[in-house]
């Protein structure tokens, strides 16, 4: 009998004997255009003939390592689908790693500053000297967990394979970092293979470190926690929600850097909003406990945000740290980070943990650290200050500026600008002046948009107070940011609103 095949190479599909098929068949399933209903069905059976097939052959030993690997592979990407409604293709030209072991330009991480990144190299250099190194078969638009928390927009809305936003031509190299060596121009992977390049671009990202709060993960499989900074736990936050009835609905901020540093209060503005319309706002206590002596770090909307927190009798401490979690009596134990030694228990209806966070595991091993484990850069060129051929970009660096996807859009413009200058032994002629942004969602149709610098001055785009609520500037965080994201910022056609800014304010500052 012979069954269709498709292969790994864009476009190719053959006929070969169902004897040798072994598990080529399940790619099949992401190619055949049929509904993610049935989709799930049939491969749901199909996934329970591969565990068992499997289970068989590792019985009697009767297959190849490298059957048994493909089949495993596939099986993750059966389970990856069943989970998030995304499909992983092999139709991508560069889904694997090429023979090829140099590149003129190689980049580390797929997230949002590596892809953009690989982007505007693309132009530069050309997809064959450019490469990625990124494991994950999706990639997420993170900053729309906020409202996937709210229940305001689903997961699947923010997950796309990464095949599907990886620049056509460009090599992708679907393996983990394990260490960089600058000193050789290498980069060792975790399949034991050595990349070399004459330009590196880091952008691995920052590390979440649930494990440090006491009683976390594990506590998440309680029904009252949830955090919007994971893929497996944002979901968690709006069933949370949902079943909350009475009591304390608490909300934390971690006593570390961390990434969007305004999305931990933006799920208490839409939860105590959440809880208005559903009537149980007069049975909840809304709490926010951070460890930050201030609401927000910019005076001009933290003004506001007071004002929001006033008016909707919401609770917040200030210099208060998530240290343990107790799911078994509801109970959230703080630190008084003014008064070592001094807790708090704080019983919870509901709770939200942002997580404490650190530099990538990787940058902090190696010598591009600086004495906190980022990456060590140039804060106007983005260059690194002592490995000229080495860049950085993103939630990885050691910029002293909020980790928001804005930041990455404006620092992707300088580091293309600072690259090409290089390329021609000039001198980098622009300078990053530390733009970031957070739209501050206050609830389910208004946001305080705040844009600011390095010296936390506003610099707004719009010639209006920016630091009022907003249905517009809602608007734009649900349905415009997510759309320049996919088809702006990951393309490399997007760096931000700064060549728009003078325009719009009619060429005054």
């Amino acid at each position: 009998m012979l069954v269709l095949s498709v292969g790994r190479e864009a476009g190719s599909a053959r006929l070969i004997p169902r004897r040798t098929l072994r598990c080529r068949a399940i790619p099949l399933f992401f190619h055949l255009g049929v509904n993610r209903k049935n989709l799930i069905v049939h491969s749901s059976f199909f996934l329970l003939f591969c565990q068992n097939w499997r289970q068989k052959q590792a019985v009697n030993n009767s297959c190849s390592s490298r059957t048994r690997i493909r089949m495993a592979s596939s099986l993750r990407r059966l389970r990856l689908y069943h989970s998030t409604g995304v499909a992983i293709s092999h139709l991508h030209t560069s889904s694997r790693a090429s023979a090829k072991q140099h590149y003129k330009m190689l980049v580390l991480g797929g997230g949002s500053g590596g892809i953009c990144m690989s982007a505007r190299m693309k132009r530069m250099l050309g997809a064959d000297n450019v490469a990625v190194v990124e494991p994950s078969e999706v990639h997420y638009y993170q900053p729309i967990w906020t409202l996937v928390g709210a229940g305001a927009k689903t997961t699947a809305s923010s997950a796309r394979p990464t095949a599907s936003v990886m620049p056509s031509g460009v090599k992708w190299v679907k393996s983990k970092v394990q260490e960089i060596h600058p000193d050789k121009n290498t980069v060792l992977v975790d399949d034991g293979t050595e990349i070399s390049y004459e330009y590196l671009i880091v952008a691995l990202g920052l590390q979440l470190h649930y494990e440090k709060i006491k009683g976390l993960p594990e506590a998440f499989e309680h029904p009252k926690i949830g955090s919007n900074y994971s893929i497996e736990t944002v979901e968690k936050t709006w069933k949370a929600l949902q079943n909350f009835k009475e009591g304390n609905a608490v909300f934390t901020f971690p006593n570390t850097p961390v990434k969007c540093a305004g999305a931990p209060q933006k799920i208490m503005y839409l939860s105590d909003a959440y809880l208005r319309k559903t009537g149980k706002r007069a049975k909840a206590n809304v709490i926010y406990n951070t460890s930050l002596p201030v609401l927000f770090g910019i005076k001009k909307y933290a003004d506001t945000l007071w004002d929001i927190v006033k008016s909707r009798d919401l609770q917040v401490n200030l210099r208060q740290n998530l240290i343990e979690v107790r799911p078994d009596k509801r109970e959230a134990v703080f630190e008084n980070l003014d008064k070592p030694g001094e807790t708090k228990v704080c019983e919870y209806e509901m709770l939200h943990v942002t997580p404490p966070m650190g530099p990538s595991l990787v940058v902090k091993g190696s010598p591009l650290a600086d004495e906190n484990g980022w990456l060590d850069l140039n804060k106007e060129t983005l260059q690194h200050n002592k490995y000229p051929n080495v860049f950085g970009i993103g939630d990885c660096t050691n910029l002293p500026t909020a980790k928001t996807g804005a930041a990455v859009a404006a620092q992707s413009a300088i580091l293309n600008r600072t690259i090409g200058k290089l390329l021609k032994n000039q001198k980098p002629d622009k300078k990053y002046d530390g733009y970031t942004s957070c739209p501050l969602v206050t609830s389910y149709n208004t946001v305080v948009l705040a844009e600011f610098d390095y010296n936390g001055q506003p610099l707004e785009t719009f010639p209006i107070n920016q630091a009022k609520e907003r249905r517009l500037m809602y608007y734009m965080k649900a349905d415009v940011m997510p759309h320049l994201y996919w088809h702006g910022l990951l393309r490399g056609l997007w760096g931000g609103p700064g060549p728009y800014r003078k325009l719009l304010h009619l060429g005054m500052k």
